[in-house]
């Protein structure tokens, strides 16, 4: 029963059918965005822009996010099943998905994401996923920004009123009718780092960033 109930999460049906619970879902949010405008200038003026943001807040920005697809963003996804179920979700939000992670294919998705960043100007990277360790800035989002001659552009999701699963990267899920605020930080530029230790240098300036924003015990 088990091993039937898990096919059928990875069938067409299914994923249309996160696809609209998610939109109608987030509809039950009173949502706030702040700081968005700074990054589209950005854009608008010809420079690639990654947003970037941890895994365990992905969940609150899906149905704004879909409002980009005029953009034609892109995402990097791992090749994993529960990978091929957000993209499916992410294809029908309007973004283009790039396959592979730190574990597997990372190196040809990471090239893909900064050749699609390079011709369209958007995308997206998940800084710790997708298996983490919570909190743990992996490389991937700042090479992408710096070879595309782009920016980064730190994400923040909060809930007055959330959910807190217990998994690696204690996923949160706003409760309906709560407050959710979609923020955007401070755009980073990173020049070429001379030395390893440079670069070593860019990620951890990068995760002081990020790591005061997320929720470790689960609470607002």
């Amino acid at each position: 029963m088990f091993k039937k109930l898990k096919w059928i999460i990875y069938t067409k049906p299914f994923v249309i059918f996160i696809y609209y619970f998610i939109r109608i879902y987030s509809l039950t949010f009173s949502l706030g965005v702040k700081n968005e405008e700074k990054w589209m200038r950005i854009l608008k003026q010809g420079r690639p822009v990654v947003i970037c943001g941890w895994h365990q807040q992905f969940f609150a920005a899906i149905n704004h996010f879909g409002s980009y697809r005029h953009l034609k963003p892109a995402l990097m996804i791992s090749q994993s099943r529960d990978g091929e179920l957000i993209a499916g979700v992410a294809k029908r939000s309007g973004w283009e998905t790039a396959r592979g992670s730190s574990s597997s294919g990372g190196r040809q998705a990471l090239e893909e994401m900064i050749d699609h960043l390079r011709r369209y100007g958007l995308g997206a990277h998940i800084l710790d996923g997708p298996r983490g360790p919570m909190g743990k800035v992996k490389p991937g989002a700042i090479k992408m920004a710096r070879e595309s001659g782009g920016i980064l552009v730190p994400f923040f999701a909060s809930s007055d009123s959330a959910w807190f699963f217990n998994s690696w990267d204690r996923f949160m899920l706003p409760k309906p009718l709560s407050r959710v605020t979609l923020e955007f930080g401070t755009p980073i530029v990173f020049p070429e780092p001379k030395t390893p230790l440079e670069f070593e240098e860019q990620r951890l300036f990068l995760e002081q960033i990020m790591t005061p924003r997320l929720k470790r015990a689960g609470a607002e």
